[in-house]
């Protein structure tokens, strides 16, 4: 039966709940604050160098909020008002914390752009060590030091913990949401739960919303195995929950009418778009195996996905063989926490567009779930029994075979963030003459001058890197698909913003090319392009060595960039030195990313 909400005055503990027995303080307790500061550090990293994985970042959510900010931008066909499947209430959050940089000493668009990332290493650390407590003081503490040890070491974390992505922002509620679910701790905290996942379905993706379902599932079955007034404690909770979603979406929808001028309710676009859409939906955007997630998480998470992927066979291995008895209810919830990570897999692995996005919002539950393995793990390989064969292994060696399985994954998802930034950060730092990241703006250049971009054109980090009135444009390449075009600079009707809301010329669903989207070379000041030395095939007619044409351009600055084809599989997945005595068919192979600037 489950808990009742505690009278007023008087703190609720379940009886059966482990921690509401008392226990000497375990060596494997971490205080809070100081797993916020491990949280915190690396997402602070993440911060500071983690490159732009996917030009949808860049596209459909640092130019919009770059137009907010500046008033100009690139806009994507989502934003136009015939579409509508992106929230300008997410957007205007970021463009808030944007333009408080601005209010502060010494302010750049560059300084900017790190400091909206700087604000979500914090909230991301913040909904972590929450998460955090919760599980150290409903499961285990030492599942909770796990949990910690697969978030910090995981290039996932890495990826997803600043990225300006809705995927991102649901993962931070995901993790609050959770949090709230798990903890009986004074009551139960059903409302607090649907209101964090319905915040991360309405604000950032609406899929995520899903994840509460085992959650759900869970009350509804205490629910029906309560008496009549637990069932209607029950109702009341969820109840609060969807009303509170509920004015949410009233004040979502509130936000997006006044920026596109008709209603528009943004979360069921993303749906109907995604899921009932008749012109090929994201299917159009490219499909993968379904082999992709299971490569692409071994690599993010290396042996921590692993065990996500063993600890529920281990936790019924472990219920079927132990000597200590388990209530239904603590089982129960056990594989409530465990079930997400499934759920989400599996519903993802058969859709055929997949990206590596798509996972962020799990991955809190990867961590859990691995850490849990471990644990189990751990419980039965530290039995000193000296009949069983286990016990006959000296601890000393146990100690040395987990400590080196740790000490592994730790190399392995440093060697994965090194190798990441070493071979793509080019694009955050290849901007630097221009001067959009030194106060005044003294650089190359200067007002109206337009930066173009080719066969590169999805590694543009974003107009916060260019200074201020100089235009990102496209020229033509090998691509055939929708380039975003223009946010309107009209100033008309209402006066704020009317970009948001005046027809977009040249925008369809369908992934259908446009040439209005392109500019003559001739018109370009500046030109970014990358040049692959170890590339022997005959260059495409529209994608030319600009690198290479002296005669036109001169070369402003060029950064390492790593030529992915020619450079085998491990030394792309792994950071590997380039060092003589590497073999050579171990060494990474370089290109340069450069910014050109047009002679004469």
């Amino acid at each position: 039966m489950p808990p009742k909400a505690a009278p007023q005055g008087q703190q609720f503990v379940h009886p059966d709940a482990q921690h509401a027995k008392k226990k000497r303080p375990s060596t494997f307790m971490i205080e809070p604050i100081k797993a916020f500061y491990v949280f915190l550090i690396a997402n602070a990293i993440s911060a500071s160098f983690a490159p732009i994985q996917d030009c949808d970042e860049t596209f459909n959510y640092w130019e919009p909020t770059h137009y907010l900010s500046h008033g100009y931008g690139l806009q994507t066909w989502e934003y136009s008002p015939d579409y509508g499947i992106r929230s300008w209430f997410y957007i205007g959050l970021h463009a808030i914390v944007g333009n408080i940089r601005r209010l502060l000493p010494r302010s750049t668009k560059v300084a900017e752009f790190y400091f909206v990332r700087y604000a979500l290493a914090f909230i991301c650390s913040l909904c972590q060590v929450l998460f955090f407590r919760v599980i150290s003081f409903t499961l285990n503490p030492r599942i909770g030091l796990f949990f910690l040890m697969a978030t910090v070491m995981s290039p996932g974390n890495f990826h997803s913990s600043t990225a300006y992505l809705p995927s991102s922002f649901a993962m931070y509620m995901s993790l609050l949401g959770a949090a709230a679910f798990m903890n009986w701790r004074g009551g139960l905290r059903t409302s607090w739960g649907i209101w964090w996942f319905a915040v991360g379905g309405i604000l950032g993706w609406p899929f995520a919303s899903a994840l509460c379902a085992p959650f759900l599932a869970e009350e509804t079955i205490f629910a029906l195995l309560s008496d009549r007034q637990g069932f209607f404690d029950a109702i009341l909770r969820v109840g609060r929950g969807v009303i509170a979603a509920l004015l949410l979406l009233g004040g979502d929808t509130s936000i997006n009418t006044f920026f596109y001028r008709k209603i528009e309710v943004v979360p069921w676009n993303i749906v109907k778009y995604n899921v009932f859409s008749s012109t090929g939906g994201p299917n159009l955007y490219g499909t993968e195996p379904w082999t992709f997630y299971f490569r692409n998480l071994a690599i993010n998470f290396n042996i921590w996905f692993i065990l996500a992927l063993l600890s529920l066979p281990l936790f019924l291995l472990q219920k079927a063989f132990s000597t200590k008895h388990y209530g239904f209810q603590a089982g129960m919830r056990t594989i409530v926490f465990l079930s997400p990570f499934y759920m989400w897999l599996a519903i993802f692995t058969i859709q055929p567009h997949k990206e590596e996005r798509f996972m962020y919002p799990m991955y809190p539950f990867i961590a859990l779930n691995a850490a849990l393995g471990l644990h189990i793990i751990l419980s039965a390989f530290g039995n000193s029994d000296p009949k069983t064969l286990v016990g006959k292994i000296p601890a000393r060696l146990k100690l040395l075979v987990v400590a080196g399985v740790i000490l592994v994954s730790m190399d392995l998802g440093i060697a994965r963030v090194i190798g990441l930034y070493t071979a793509y950060s080019a694009p955050l730092k290849v901007y630097q003459p221009l001067g959009s990241g030194i106060v005044g703006e003294h650089g190359l250049g200067g007002r109206g001058d337009h930066v173009c971009f080719g066969k590169e054109w999805y590694r543009f980090p974003s107009s916060y890197f260019l200074p201020l009135d100089m235009h990102a444009k496209f020229i033509r390449s090998e691509f055939r698909g929708l380039l975003p075009g223009e946010f309107s600079e009209a100033r008309t009707g209402f006066g704020f913003w009317s970009g948001t809301w005046l027809p977009a010329k040249g925008m369809n669903d369908r992934n259908e090319e446009d040439m209005g989207k392109y500019v003559d070379v001739r018109q370009c000041s500046f030109l970014v392009d990358t040049q692959y030395p170890e590339n022997q095939n005959p260059l495409p007619p529209d994608e030319p060595d600009y690198i290479a044409d002296e005669e036109n351009w001169e070369i402003v600055k060029c950064v390492p960039f790593l030529d992915a084809a020619n450079t085998p599989l491990v030394a792309r997945v792994l950071w590997i030195p380039d060092w003589e005595i590497v073999p050579e068919s171990y060494r990474r192979k370089w290109g340069r990313h450069c910014l050109l600037q047009r002679k004469g």
